[in-house]
């Protein structure tokens, strides 16, 4: 059974930083196009960033500059590098892993800005 789990989300600043991490069992990141959305209180869904199993990464609009994504060499965690968080930057962040027509989400993290 594939999971995936996020951790890293909390309560932060204005201005603040926070990294965010991303792992799965039951399936092999390694050949898994991954990325992250985020939720916030009555919007939509919205793209933070993602990437192709080996590709650029593309980033939402609205992170671009002050997100970063990666994952670490052995490509079985990924990681979102949040900087100068905004208020607007409060959501439910969500990790997902794509393999095929296959596409497993987690339970998501909770990030809160707030001063």
């Amino acid at each position: 059974q594939v999971r995936i789990v996020e951790s890293g989300g909390g309560l932060v600043q204005p201005g603040g930083s926070l990294r965010l991490s991303c792992t799965g069992s039951g399936i092999d990141l390694t050949h898994c196009d991954m990325g992250w959305y985020r939720q916030a209180p009555g919007k939509q869904r919205e793209l933070v960033a993602t990437q192709r199993d080996i590709g650029d990464i593309i980033y939402g609009d609205v992170v671009k500059g002050r997100f970063t994504m990666s994952r670490n060499n052995a490509k079985t965690t990924l990681y979102l590098q949040m900087n100068s968080l905004e208020f607007e930057d409060t959501a439910v962040y969500y990790c997902f892993a794509a393999m095929g027509p296959a596409v497993h989400w987690g339970q998501g993290t909770q990030v809160t800005v707030s001063s």
